[in-house]
């Protein structure tokens, strides 16, 4: 699996139209987590939050969300946002521009809001366009991948790479899904306690 845990200046500079994180002089992180909601991995995400009234956003799967709705209101409820992740997890660069843009339409009647993540970040400039402009969605990237999906990295490898590589403004992937909750579970707390303990606050991706 390849991938890069920070998100390059090249890459950034090639889809400008995307946020990929928030300058701030404050010291705050943007947590977010993708692919849920699931009833374990979710629901231990949102305790160990509370824990630090630390807040997160959710990109959300809609089918997801559908068989997961009280959770999801739970999400709502206790001050964090959503934003939507595709109704059924589709590749942009592997999935026909209309079946794509069918499938945000599918997952918006469900999920309120107008944060949009790609699944895996691979979308086509098209398809890009079209979601900013005819759907009015914002597009979220991110500054660093926690790589907590990865089965090759233990959870402190996955900690120590948002320990050592976000800051300020840092728009953080965690995923919330039963792939990932292994290193999850130990990841997340271990960023929460070290980021709280420098200082930091943890809030919501602005709409």
């Amino acid at each position: 699996m390849s991938y890069l845990v920070k998100t390059p200046w090249l890459l950034r500079k090639l889809y400008p139209s995307c946020t990929w994180e928030i300058p701030s002089e404050e010291k705050v992180l943007y947590l977010t987590f993708d692919d849920g909601p699931h009833p374990e991995a979710t629901t231990f995400v949102l305790d160990e939050l509370a824990k630090y009234d630390a807040k997160g956003t959710f990109f959300c799967i809609g089918k997801n969300v559908v068989e997961n709705h009280g959770l999801y209101e739970r999400i709502l409820t206790e001050g964090h946002r959503v934003g939507n992740h595709t109704w059924k997890h589709l590749n942009g660069w592997k999935t026909d521009d209309t079946t794509y843009i069918n499938d945000v339409v599918e997952a918006g009647k469900y999920i309120d809001s107008t944060l949009f993540r790609p699944p895996y970040g691979r979308i086509s400039r098209f398809q890009l366009k079209q979601i900013k402009e005819k759907l009015g969605y914002d597009i979220i990237m991110w500054t660093v991948l926690s790589g907590d999906f990865d089965l090759k990295l233990t959870p402190e490898r996955c900690a120590q790479n948002i320990i050592l590589h976000g800051g300020s403004g840092s728009i953080i992937v965690f995923h919330d899904s039963i792939k990932a909750f292994p290193r999850l579970r130990v990841a997340l707390p271990q960023t929460l306690s070290h980021f709280s303990a420098l200082g930091y606050r943890f809030s919501v991706i602005p709409y």
